[in-house]
């Protein structure tokens, strides 16, 4: 199957020097939506009716492209999912499946049904008391599979967890989720951030005081470019934001940017030019500079940083709306070479993380630049 861009690569380069217009895009975006909303039953990485972090990137990106589009059949479909799967929700009380909830608090304030808000405080109350924790204090990231790290602080739980958190703490005022999401976004920047290079680590281990693999993987950083934008905005009215934090996020982006290839993607592990390259994590870091120009975290100069990303991301995408290029799920592996094996599949957080590049370009249209 072709792919979106390839078709519009047929006089060449001529891509490079295309302005990418709103029509096109919304064509794209459509496509992405419909491919990712449509459940594939049985496939771990696609099958959007479970209760986990997979999904949960999914249904927090329909989100997004709600709020970028106001498509209302988005709107709709979040709230048939949430009835559809909330049953599911018990049996998958971890860290790394509180992803779902990060839809509540705003369907709450477009629904006014007490069941979002009821249930997002019970979940925000548990992440303050019970979850459990490292010896630092950072969520220990627990996992619905089969599977234990215990005393591991993985990047990927500040999309996961600490967004929500900081969602509840817009919607109810209440200042103890926004200390906790604020604290946790502290300690995990602190335990997993690189000072040379400004990037993070996969991971932690607090038990041995060490970042095991020590992998710049690509994803873990996408993560944090597109979860700390998104926390801060919900942050800002209710507590002051450190500086310090602020610095080190660009510092983090700018250190990221340092490793973006020459086609605009990022290798699965940003540091590694042999290992192959990676559309999910390059759609995040992407969307993340997008989301961080469009409500002030950075300069707008650095919106020209990403425009090969965001046109190399379209060319990962299929007529159907599916995103290639998508590594599949990706524990702290044992070396930094074992991350260049993990295999290929269709996974909702690719889908996810393209849909939210997409709907920040459709908000804001992607600058020209010539060849």
């Amino acid at each position: 199957m072709e792919s979106l861009s390839n078709k519009r690569m047929s006089g060449g380069n001529h891509l490079l020097a295309m302005e990418l217009d709103k029509m096109e895009i919304q064509q794209v975006l459509q496509k992405v939506y419909n491919y990712t909303t449509s459940s594939k039953s049985g496939d771990w990485g696609m099958d959007i009716h479970q209760w986990d972090w997979t999904p949960g990137v999914g249904i927090i990106s329909v989100l997004h492209y709600f709020e970028m589009t106001g498509d209302a059949q988005a709107l709709q479909f979040l709230e048939s999912w949430v009835e559809r799967n909330k049953d599911k929700a018990a049996q998958a009380k971890v860290i790394n499946s509180m992803a779902p909830y990060a839809v509540f608090p705003e369907l709450y304030r477009r629904t006014n049904n007490p069941y979002f808000l009821e249930e997002a405080v019970s979940i925000g109350d548990w992440m303050l008391h019970t979850a459990p924790r490292t010896r630092e204090g950072a969520f220990e990231h627990t996992v619905t599979e089969k599977a234990s790290f215990p005393e591991q602080v993985w990047a990927d739980t500040i999309f996961m967890a600490v967004l929500f958190l900081s969602r509840l703490a817009a919607l109810t005022g209440r200042k103890e989720y926004a200390q906790e999401a604020l604290a946790q976004t502290e300690i995990h920047f602190k335990l997993l951030q690189q000072p040379e290079s400004g990037v993070l680590f996969h991971g932690w281990n607090c038990i041995e005081g060490n970042h095991m693999s020590s992998a710049k993987w690509t994803r873990a950083n996408a993560w944090v470019v597109i979860g700390l934008p998104m926390i801060v905005e919900e942050l800002k009215n209710i507590i002051d934001i450190p500086s310090d934090l602020m610095e080190r996020y660009r510092a983090l982006v700018d250190g990221v940017l340092s490793y973006c290839g020459a086609n605009g993607l990022w290798h699965t592990v940003m540091d590694q030019n042999s290992f192959y390259q990676e559309t999910s994590g390059s759609a995040g870091i992407a969307a993340g500079i997008l989301h961080s120009v469009r409500t002030g975290m950075l300069d707008p100069s650095y919106t020209n940083r990403v425009v090969l990303t965001c046109k190399a991301v379209l060319g990962q995408i299929q007529d159907d709306g599916r995103v290639d290029g998508v590594s599949g799920g990706t524990p702290i592996m044992e070396t930094i070479e074992a991350y260049n094996r993990i295999p290929i599949i269709s996974a909702l957080y690719g889908q996810g993380l393209t849909l939210i590049l997409l709907s920040e370009m459709y908000n804001r249209k992607v600058p020209q630049i010539t060849s």
